[in-house]
């Protein structure tokens, strides 16, 4: 799973460098030996953004783009439909993406991360809940794709943030960038994702993958 994430990541027009984060020597044995550049980081870590800021901080990069390694079938495009946003905008520091919803039961899915924005394209929340009510009739739901880039100076202080009752709450890393009254920018992207967190994703990943391939392969 982690070499179709890497090998996706590689694909990217944007990108110049792609390292495998990791506490854990296991992951970081089967990454070399596919030929990933591989960074040891603490096991201290409470969120994947504090391991990628270690990481980070080696090297020289003023955007750094957190992809999570559990995200077989990301699209190269969306990496950079995600990138774009900080290098059209010098003024925005953290950007991600959404899609609209389709599937009924995705709503109610709290490991489909729900996401509102405002008219700008400003983050307003993130739930594992589904957002916003529907009292009215006729409500939009988006999902929220997990991938983050940061500029770097951002990035580097973002472990040092408090981390507020809501991020504690959803378990969502994202959420202490709100807490703490940082804008994150949220572009449409019509490419879905699939997060591996339970058996039942991983069969799904695999039935599409399979479907995708030529017959004979």
């Amino acid at each position: 799973m982690i070499r179709h994430v890497w090998e996706r990541a590689r694909a990217s027009r944007l990108l110049d460098r792609v390292l495998v984060a990791t506490d854990d020597s296991r992951i970081a044995a089967a990454a070399s030996a596919f030929g990933a550049e591989v960074v040891m980081t603490s096991p201290a870590h409470p969120s994947g953004t504090d391991r990628v800021a270690e990481a980070a901080a080696a090297t020289d990069a003023e955007i750094i783009v957190n992809i999570q390694g559990d995200e077989p079938l990301i699209d190269p495009a969306a990496i950079d439909l995600a990138i774009s946003v900080l290098l059209d905008d010098p003024s925005c520091q953290m950007a991600t993406l959404k899609r609209r919803i389709e599937r009924e039961e995705d709503i109610s899915n709290p490991n489909v991360v729900k996401v509102v924005t405002a008219l700008d394209g400003r983050a307003l929340y993130f739930s594992r809940s589904p957002i916003p009510a529907n009292r009215g009739g006729g409500a939009v739901y988006w999902k929220h794709i997990g991938l983050y880039v940061y500029r770097r100076s951002l990035l580097l202080g973002y472990s040092r943030l408090p981390r507020g009752p809501l991020e504690e709450a959803e378990k969502l890393e994202q959420l202490r960038a709100l807490e703490n009254g940082i804008g994150i920018r949220v572009a449409e992207t019509a490419y879905d994702t699939i997060g591996v967190d339970t058996p039942e994703d991983l069969d799904a990943v695999l039935k599409l993958w399979r479907s995708r391939q030529e017959p004979g392969q």
